[in-house]
């Protein structure tokens, strides 16, 4: 007799079988207004004025024609499509200027919270400059 049937036959437990089971978890209680406040934060996909701002400034230096432009280009990229336009190495922050690491810090969160790419947000057209320019071969 396998041990899963000597407990259903109720000729054995979990603690002689050399295991016990953890207790079931226990429902959490949420009031209304708490599982309201939840769910609007869920739902709250707006850009701020500071993620706009910082992603704005990225573009601006992705445009340019410098190593740090070049290593913007790629974290931007990276969102746009990162099958076609290469993935992004996160040491590549090392090689940025503080200001320009804590703008790529604001967009990846802002791309974490609207789980939409860029054009959606009405950034097609400066994201396909930064393709011709750094990836003239797509």
């Amino acid at each position: 007799m396998h041990a899963l049937d000597k407990l259903k036959a109720g000729s054995g437990s979990t603690a002689k079988a050399g295991f016990e089971l953890p207790p079931p978890a226990q429902p959490v209680e949420i009031d209304s207004e708490t599982l309201a406040e939840l769910i609007g934060a869920m739902e709250e996909r707006t850009v701020s004025e500071e993620e706009t701002a910082a992603l704005e400034r990225l573009i601006r230096i992705a445009q340019g024609d410098t190593g740090q432009s070049r290593r913007v280009a790629d974290f931007l990229l990276a969102w746009w499509n990162a099958g076609s336009c290469g993935a992004f190495d996160l040491t590549t922050l090392w090689g940025v200027d503080t200001c320009i690491a804590h703008d790529m810090v604001t967009v990846f969160g802002l791309i974490a919270k609207v789980n939409q790419y860029p054009d959606s947000l009405g950034y097609e057209e400066p994201f396909k400059r930064i393709v011709r320019e750094w990836r003239p071969e797509l």
